[in-house]
C-alpha cells in the first residue's frame, strides 16, 4: 500500500476530500479509457473468490422462488446491494494496487 498503513483519521480525511466536486474527473477519464482491462481484472478477482459460484447461484434461485412480491423484491435488492459492495471493495483494492504500481513501477 503506497505510504500505508494509514490511520483512521487519515482515511476519513481522504474520503472527505474525495467528495469534493470535480475531484474524480481525471480519474474517471482514466478509468473509462481502461474499462475493458479493469473489467477483466474485476471478473478474474470475482472468479478467483468464487463469488459467482454455486453458493451465489443457489442464493439467486432461492430469491427467485420467493412467492410474495414484496418479500422477493426486498431479497433481490439485498442481494444486489451485497454484490455491489463486493464489487466496490474489489475495485478499491485494484485501485490501491494500481496506485502502488504507478507510484513505484517494478524494476524490470
Amino acid at each position: 500500500m503506497p505510504g500505508g498503513p494509514y490511520s483512521d483519521e487519515q482515511v476519513d480525511a481522504a474520503v472527505r476530500r474525495l467528495s469534493d466536486p470535480g475531484r474524480l474527473e481525471a480519474a474517471q477519464r482514466t478509468v473509462v479509457s481502461q474499462a475493458p482491462a479493469l473489467q477483466g481484472i474485476l471478473n478474474q478477482a470475482l472468479e478467483d473468490a468464487d463469488w459467482f459460484g454455486s453458493a451465489h447461484q443457489a442464493e439467486l434461485t432461492k430469491v427467485a422462488a420467493i412467492e410474495g412480491h414484496g418479500e422477493r423484491d426486498l431479497a433481490m435488492r439485498t442481494l444486489l446491494a451485497e454484490e455491489t459492495r463486493v464489487n466496490m471493495m474489489i475495485g478499491v483494492a485494484v485501485g490501491l494496487e494500481l496506485a502502488q504500481l504507478l507510484d513505484h513501477p517494478p524494476e524490470d
